[in-house]
């Protein structure tokens, strides 16, 4: 936050009185225009964009060669239907690319702030720590939004372009129109960005206790590839399906012809938890530190 903005949200400044519906309102917005204004953050959505449009080129080019049709995950199905590079590119991304992403975004929330020497100026704006908090996360899930549909509304166009949109072929060989297609995909996408809120917490969590933002982003991304690791290994069945990560590719419940909501239900519950655990730890430091910078 500039610190222009920073007076325009302290009415101590300038000696004013002003309600803190009004101060809620102008710091939602001012973080907004932080986060959206960051020449990395841009850079990180351009990049994002890149990957369904390389993708969909390079099936576009192989589709008549022995490569055609061929791939990992939902690939093979993008030549048939456009519809699926959005899938494909999603299910691309999300080992690391979105990761990455959140990480850089939420670890950069709180510290960068206090790397940058402004905290202890927003802190004077009439609005408590934990709204504050609030905002920062608020801030936060929606540039992973952003991110999360610049990688879907790119790979739609491209697919449209070089595959054409049809009835959508379900994983059981069944299919659906058009229109429930799309519905499915936009499906899709909303589960990807509510399952990268856990992340998000633990973001804003290890922001909270440092004054360097490399260090809360290297760590947050380290969570999620950790919790990936371990959700590699059969001895720790036990404890898998409450990693931060076991639930992500669950959005593959969209393509089955009964979609089944208790499977999608106990994904979103481990995000509810990791961020109530990892909320209440943000909250509970950032409410509570000695903020000198």
């Amino acid at each position: 936050m500039s610190l222009a903005e920073l007076e325009a949200a302290v009415p101590a400044v300038a000696g004013l009185s002003v309600p803190r519906r009004g101060a809620w309102g102008r710091l939602v917005r001012s973080e907004l225009r932080l986060v959206f204004g960051r020449r990395r953050n841009i850079a990180l959505l351009a990049g994002l964009s890149f990957v369904p449009l390389l993708l969909g080129t390079l099936l576009f080019v192989t589709q008549d060669s022995a490569l055609g049709g061929q791939g990992p995950g939902f690939i093979g199905r993008v030549t048939g239907n456009g519809l699926f590079l959005v899938v494909a590119s999603l299910f691309m991304c999300l080992p690391f690319l979105l990761p990455l992403t959140t990480g850089i975004a939420s670890g950069d929330a709180i510290a960068g702030e206090a790397q940058a020497g402004t905290l202890r100026y927003l802190l004077a704006v009439p609005v408590s720590r934990g709204r504050l908090l609030a905002v920062k996360a608020l801030a936060t899930m929606t540039f992973v939004g952003s991110a999360v549909a610049a990688i879907a509304v790119v790979a739609l166009v491209v697919g449209a372009a070089y595959f054409g949109l049809g009835e959508l072929t379900l994983l059981s060989g069944s299919t659906v129109p058009l229109s429930d297609g799309v519905l499915r995909i936009a499906g899709v996408a909303l589960y990807v960005v509510l399952s990268l809120s856990g992340l998000v917490a633990v973001g804003l969590f290890l922001s909270s206790l440092t004054e360097v933002p490399v260090g809360a982003m290297a760590a947050t991304v380290v969570v999620a590839i950790v919790s990936a690791v371990l959700d590699t290994l059969p001895q720790l069945a036990a404890i898998q399906p409450a990693l931060l990560t076991h639930h992500w590719l669950n959005f593959a419940e969209f393509l089955r012809i009964q979609v089944d909501w208790g499977v999608l239900g106990r994904g979103l519950a481990v995000q509810a938890a990791w961020v109530a655990i990892f909320g209440a730890l943000a909250w509970s430091r950032f409410t509570t530190a000695d903020v000198t910078s």
